[in-house]
């Protein structure tokens, strides 16, 4: 986690929103001068852009969007009558947002979009990251939009940018009644009739409140429907199966797989490039915007104007256009007219539908020893998919397509094609190429086939090339390295109510398609295979990211085991604890609030005991921008503070903590088990994290808590098939292992050699006692100073952790102590930032690299931010590389020495599996030696082995 010292807002434009509201809020009509086409929502945007900017002066900025529009997503999955009613947007509508997003790509602001995802998951995902993450980071969500609304918390808040309010816990309390976590139970209650989400009949906005109020949860509602009379109650009970559909459609997805980290919205405006847009808004008419735009950067305005002279004209866009022609279009810095359009002379086609066809195919395919895949589906995972048709290019300019599901055509059945096919698929002396072939391997195992001779795979292969680019999308590669514009998915099979199953969409378009993405896998191939040999790091590519693809594909199809009715048992449980906890929150307040109301709360703390309402007169720890903060540092260290009589805080974080894990974590897990197997089948990432980390999604499995007892309860439900126990191997103090070797610290490593307690060893060094006379505060500091130099720790960070007791200077002097005792350790750190400001990155043990480029930077705290990123990436970067070394030995030893074990999940530094239970005590101890003996480094590794029929019971 990031440890800054500063407070850091990242503001997050909801960017369909900003563009419907900026087209109804200027009256039509409105023209430019030159092209004459209509620019009253692109003037209405970029007014709203340039206020932003001006007033707020954001450090972080990023735009995120519906790609394509309304989609099909999971929700019309769960719902096909999901938004099926919305009419399209008006027809000089997507022409405009074109045009902003080019301008948006101009000044290098970051859009970031998903296909099949809609924005307001998207925005959960990264404002949750971002706040979970970054210790420091604010979020601050440009939108008004009331789905958005259940994101609020002391650390996320929404801003009406037209309005310029703020939208913060106290204030939906004001306004709703209800906390902004409690949003979801009421919008699924009232429904929602622009979406075409059931509700209640006859329950709107205030009845909603009024019963989540009252009965805390939706959960609690129907629990005491009994206390409910009349109408209300026959029309809760007839909607039961609606309540819960409802929950799922309003519920926004926190978890989606989008590739963005902090450093993607870094925003300096001293060098926001205003010269770039200066020819667009020429030419839209926007002089007084163009003015504003080069104030805000410091560029003259008559430096800004001189670029309309100097710059390539822009194609005028049709107005009939798609809504995103230019969101891909190019680098930043590059006339779109250099971007080719892939699909205005794409490969030459043929549509296999015979067997003799295909069987020639198979032949040519064999004899060219390598191949580009794509493979098409239908479907939410790899698994569980429909394979549609396969994308087949052997050189450039050329392909095959075979289809499997198309509408009015006689597909060969997908029995015969494996069949033929089976031959090239499976010989792994024929090479494959492939763009995420994790899902290509899944879906032709589900039809019967073991697709072997994985050669390369452009999407691992960019994010070695370059692991902090914001996306490795095929489409998105393809404009950044080949200077080619490919159709994205939503361009074939339509957006919104016409949107189609790829299945349904005409032969013609899907080949073009398909065969299109063969074609470009096949050129990007050849673009990254000789930039990551220039680079030495072929071998990251061939002995590590490539055999993990493999493994992690495994990962997915085997999934773990989950009890449903050890969740709602924890879910009861913990409903009960937290109607009991707040009783007694009330019961020994000065007077009766609500503790769900951040502002109620403060006023019970702070107010003086004369005050109306009555508070207890405490000291204010900090204050936010509404008032007393009573965040969970704020109530962790008034809880720690002796001189505080009341156990308020304590009783309010806890409460806070239980209502979490209820809301986010059991009901998300129940809803992920497949009933195919009764298993969750989390997808993993490996091209996400820029430090090499594994990431998951659907559900995120890496959050599932831990460090309290109740958070770690959740595990219980994880279990072993009848007859087999789950094995977890977990590494003990892997980074702090790595820190020893790389830094060659004769003390850190001597202790690791001695087996000792290496917090205990620590704490005797820094404060100079002998390692029997450490007493536990002293082994508690040296425990968050070994955990927290990897990541840069400050004295200020080090102050919070360690409680009221410790000031800021103190911590200071801890760092400065274990810092001179382990003095190679600092040399260490030191040659890391050395290292990244002499070549601009860093690389871990095995070569991955990153860039650095807030190193350099003028700006204190972002060349800080980048000192910090540059020790953390080498040291956990490292610790990534070593697992998944294990990960990849493993799967490669597994099926000979134990067959029936399989290997299931990967959180951090663990790894679970599951056994029949005969074999577990060999195959544990077998695992163990093969995860200890994956990496040689100065310091014995050590894995802590164990097993149990469930995850909890394993240690």
């Amino acid at each position: 986690m990031s440890t800054d010292t500063s407070s850091r807002t990242v503001y997050l434009i909801d960017g369909h929103a900003q563009f419907f509201r900026a087209y109804h809020a200027i009256r039509s009509g409105m023209t430019s001068p030159v092209t004459h086409e209509p620019t009253n929502l692109t003037y209405g945007f970029v007014g709203m852009l340039i206020k932003l900017l001006r007033e707020h002066r954001p450090d972080y900025l990023a735009v995120v969007i519906d790609v394509a529009g309304d989609r099909e997503s999971f929700r019309s999955e769960l719902y096909p009558a999901y938004k099926a009613h919305r009419d399209p947007p008006p027809e000089d509508f997507g022409a405009q947002v074109d045009r902003c997003l080019e301008i948006l790509r101009r000044l290098d602001i970051p859009v970031v979009g998903i296909p099949r995802v809609e924005a307001d998951d998207v925005l959960a995902t990264i404002a949750r990251r971002l706040v979970r993450d970054h210790a420091d980071v604010h979020v601050r969500i440009v939108s008004r939009d009331k789905d958005l609304t259940q994101l609020i918390d002391d650390r996320i808040d929404l801003y009406d940018a037209y309005k310029d309010e703020l939208v913060t816990p106290d204030a939906v309390f004001k306004t709703e009644g209800v906390r902004p976590d409690q949003v979801v139970d009421v919008l699924a209650l009232m429904g929602d009739t622009v979406d075409n989400v059931p509700g209640v009949p006859g329950i709107g906005p205030k009845t909603a409140g009024s019963l989540i109020v009252r009965y805390g949860t939706l959960d609690g509602v129907l629990e005491h429907i009994e206390d409910i009379k009349g109408k209300r109650r026959e029309n809760l009970e007839a909607s039961r199966d609606v309540l819960a559909l409802s929950r799922q459609l309003v519920t926004l997805k926190d978890d989606c797989d989008v590739a963005f980290d902090l450093d993607d919205a870094r925003l300096d405006l001293a060098a926001l490039p205003a010269a770039r847009v200066g020819d667009l808004f020429h030419e839209l008419g926007f002089s007084r915007h163009r003015d504003e735009l080069a104030a805000i950067s410091g560029a003259p305005p008559d430096t800004v104007a001189a670029a309309t002279a100097t710059s390539a004209r822009l194609r005028r866009p049709d107005p009939q256009g798609g809504l995103f022609d230019t969101l891909f279009a190019t680098d930043a810095a590059a006339p779109a007219a250099d971007v080719a359009e892939a699909g205005a002379a794409g490969p030459d086609l043929t549509v296999i539908t015979s067997r003799d066809a295909l069987v020639d195919v198979a032949a040519r395919l064999r004899a060219a020893g390598a191949f580009a895949l794509d493979v098409r589906t239908d479907g939410p995972t790899s698994r569980f998919a429909t394979p549609c048709g396969l994308g087949l290019a052997v050189e450039p300019g050329a392909g095959w397509y075979v289809p499997l599901r198309a509408p009015a055509t006689e597909s060969l059945p997908l029995a015969d094609v494996v069949d033929i096919l089976r031959g090239p698929l499976e010989d792994p002396a024929v090479a494959v190429v492939g763009h995420d072939v994790k899902l290509a391997i899944n879906v032709l195992r589900a039809a019967g086939v073991t697709l072997r001779g994985i050669a390369f795979d452009t999407m691992v292969a960019s994010y070695i090339a370059d692991a902090t680019r914001s996306s490795h999308t095929l489409d998105v590669l393809a404009v950044a390295l080949l200077g080619r514009r490919t159709p994205a998915l939503d361009e074939v099979t339509g957006s919104g109510r016409s949107r189609r199953a790829f299945a349904e969409v005409a032969l013609a378009d899907a080949a073009a398609f398909s065969v299109g993405n063969a074609d470009l896998i096949l050129a990007l191939r050849d673009e990254l295979q000789p930039l990551i040999a220039a680079r030495q790091q072929t071998a990251l590519d061939h002995d590590l990211e490539r055999p993990l693809i493999a493994v992690l594909a495994e990962l997915e199809w085997n999934g773990i085991r989950v009890d449903p009715d050890e969740l709602d048992r924890q879910r009861e449980a913990l409903q009960e604890r937290i109607v009991a906890l707040r009783d007694r929150i009330v019961a020994v307040a000065p007077h009766e609030f609500s503790p769900d109301s951040p502002k109620q709360l403060a006023a019970a703390l702070f107010n003086p005991p004369d005050a109306d309402p009555p508070g207890l007169g405490l000291k204010i720890v900090k204050r936010g921008k509404t008032g007393p903060s009573t965040d969970v540092e704020v109530l962790e260290k008034l809880a720690a503070d002796e001189s505080v009589d009341t156990d308020i805080p304590a009783l309010v974080v806890e409460y806070r903590q239980l209502t979490k894990l209820v809301n986010t974590y059991l009901g998300a897990l129940k809803e992920a088990i497949r009933p195919e197997t009764g298993r969750v089948h989390a997808s993993f990432h490996q091209a996400v994290a820029a430090t090499g980390r594994l990431s998951s999604s659907d559900p995120n499995l890496q959050n599932i808590p831990i460090r309290t007892d109740v958070g770690r309860q959740i595990r219980r439900a994880f279990v072993a098939a009848p007859g087999e126990v789950l094995i977890t191997a977990d590494y003990s103090q892997i980074e702090l292992r790595i820190l020893a070797h790389l830094s060659g610290d004769p003390a850190l490593i001597e202790a690791f050699e001695a087996g000792l307690d290496i917090h205990r060893a620590v704490a005797a060094q820094v404060y100079g006692v002998p390692v029997d006379a450490v007493t536990s505060d002293q082994r508690g500091t040296a425990k968050m100073v070994n955990f927290g130099i990897v990541y840069g720790i400050t004295p200020y960070g080090l102050a919070r952790r360690l409680g009221p007791d410790v000031s800021v200077k103190q911590a200071g002097v801890i760092i400065d102590d274990y810092k001179a005792r382990f003095a190679r350790i600092s040399e260490f750190l030191g040659a890391c930032v050395q290292s990244a400001l002499d070549h601009g990155y860093v690389e871990t043990m095995l070569g991955r690299r990153r860039l650095i480029p807030e190193i350099r930077a003028r700006n204190p705290q972002t060349r800080a931010f980048g000192e910090r990123t540059a020790i953390n990436t080498v040291v956990q970067g490292s610790a990534a590389d070593l697992i998944k070394l294990a990960m990849v030995a493993l799967h490669a030893r597994l099926p000979a020495r134990f067959p029936a074990v399989r290997m299931l999940l990967q959180i951090h530094d663990e790894l679970v599996f599951e056994a029949p239970e005969s074999d577990a005590p060999a195959a544990a101890a077998w695992i163990g030696e093969i995860m200890e003996s994956s990496m040689s480094l100065r310091v014995p590794l050590v894995v802590d082995a164990a097993w149990s029929t469930r995850w909890i019971d394993a240690k």
